[in-house]
């Protein structure tokens, strides 16, 4: 089997690029199909974005030609987050039971990882990011509510929100992967504004709960030179490190950022002006 590949690029060329062609690049639409795994390989910080949805049958996580590995995690560690019904992820002979919003970290040197769902009717939905790595750390199941939640913005600038950490240096440990979710309350619509880039760390963001019949405008490029994206429930866009990576919906919404790239520290970003934004 062969992974889709997307190939950096850079600021200069991403300024001339139409709707279609931006799309193309930066933005994956074929995430949580039934009974199939859903993979696409970035060359920013060499991250994978992909995803799994059990419904009626256990699935193993493959291996890829283009890996140039015996397992898919020889050299590598995975962050999984499930935004569908109950479900559970078996590492190694280990399984961990996973609800809605429940992370798994699965360390690098894992060779055997499954994903099932325990109701095929409401079947699990598994976002999946995997970064390379050099280091081993346990595998190990994060509930949401051992998350550590920040709530930040507020109902006057239509942003609060509340952000939760699974996967950082305070928390769950890795090599490199960085990874959590925001939860918008209702009435409020904008995430990750102010805006801000991280040169240091490349991110992916999946969004997910965009009601029926609603979208999220996902903005990106450097901050005087904007481009958009319209973004569906179950889609994920691939940040460059040079970009922002902000958003508005027509309703309230969650989205998983997962990132990868020179350290973990989750406050290294340099935010940006919104009188600079163009």
């Amino acid at each position: 089997m062969i992974m889709n590949q997307r190939y950096a690029q850079g600021p200069n060329e991403v300024a001339g690029l139409n709707t279609a062609e931006l799309r193309a690049n930066f933005l994956l639409e074929d995430l949580m199909q039934a009974d199939q795994f859903s993979f696409t390989y970035s060359h920013y910080d060499r991250a994978i974005v992909g995803s799994v949805a059990p419904v009626n049958q256990e699935l193993e996580l493959p291996v890829y030609e283009n890996l140039r590995a015996d397992y898919f995690l020889e050299r590598r560690e995975l962050g999984a987050i499930n935004v569908g019904g109950e479900g559970i992820i078996t590492v190694d002979g280990t399984s961990f039971t996973v609800q809605k919003l429940d992370a798994v970290y699965v360390g690098k040197g894992s060779k055997k990882v499954t994903f099932k769902s325990v109701n095929a009717a409401e079947p699990a939905l598994f976002f999946l990011y995997s970064v390379p790595a050099h280091k081993e750390y346990p595998s190990v199941h994060i509930p949401k509510e051992q998350a550590i939640p920040m709530t930040i913005g507020s109902k006057e600038t239509a942003n609060e929100r509340t952000v939760y950490k699974y996967i950082h240096l305070e928390g769950a440990q890795s090599c490199q992967l960085v990874m959590g979710l925001t939860i918008l309350h209702t009435g409020c619509v904008w995430n990750t504004m102010p805006s801000h880039v991280h040169d240091r760390r490349m991110e992916a963001y999946f969004y997910f709960d965009v009601p029926e019949n609603n979208v999220v405008f996902h903005f990106m490029g450097q901050p005087q030179e904007t481009r958009h994206m319209v973004v569906h429930n179950h889609q994920a866009i691939i940040s460059p490190p040079w970009s922002i990576h902000s958003g508005a919906g027509s309703s309230n919404y969650g989205f998983i950022w997962a990132m990868a790239g020179e350290n973990q520290v989750y406050t290294d970003m340099d935010v940006v002006n919104m009188l600079d934004i163009r």
